[in-house]
């Protein structure tokens, strides 16, 4: 079995711009590198056969001329999940352009909340170990310990309340953070939550 080169390159250099296109940020980049990708993938099972042969009939053609009709059954099915793949993230890119004005994917507002308070908790781990590791401490370490603790406290507070505004917030902090009692609700006019029944 022979592989033609240029067909072998030219299927790498196309998975590699599709890869490239997908790990970037905008869906209309990664729907392009999604159909570059599999257009790359589809030449590269092709090319992978060999040389062109005989077609795959029952009768009257030796096994050794005819061509493996496997890889063009599997190209087929890819062709047909690229397309749908295809639609999908035209959609999603369609759908996102409407609701914010860009097709840009942003970051996961709770995977960077966990991941703030899990560097808070492991700081804070390391700061009560070496305040235990001293033997004897003076009022200026214990003064430190509580000022450091003080500080990661308030960068998780600082968080919350930075995600409290994002979500349709009033401006109000403590009512941002903690909520709204219900009577501010029943005594504000300007809110429809406290419309007049």
């Amino acid at each position: 079995m022979t592989m033609s080169v240029s067909l072998l390159v030219t299927a790498v250099v196309l998975c590699a711009v599709g890869g490239i296109l997908m790990l970037t940020r905008p869906l209309t980049r990664i729907l392009l590198g999604a159909v570059i990708a599999g257009n790359g993938i589809n030449l590269l099972v092709l090319a992978s056969t060999g040389s062109a042969g005989a077609a795959p009939l029952l009768y009257g053609v030796p096994l050794r001329r005819i061509t493996d009709p496997l890889p063009q059954a599997i190209a087929l099915t890819a062709i047909v999940i690229t397309l749908a793949t295809t639609a999908f993230l035209l959609a999603m890119a369609y759908r996102s352009y409407q609701l914010t004005g860009t097709d840009e994917v942003h970051d996961d507002l709770e995977d960077r909340r966990i991941f703030l308070r899990a560097e808070v908790m492991g700081q804070r781990a390391e700061l009560r170990e070496e305040y235990r590791a001293e033997p004897a401490r003076s009022p200026k370490d214990r003064a430190r310990y509580r000022q450091e603790h003080r500080r990661l406290r308030a960068r998780l507070r600082a968080d919350r309340a930075l995600q409290a505004r994002g979500r349709d917030a009033s401006g109000d902090l403590w009512h941002d953070v903690l909520g709204a009692d219900p009577e501010d609700y029943l005594n504000d006019t300007d809110d429809d939550r406290g419309a007049a029944r």
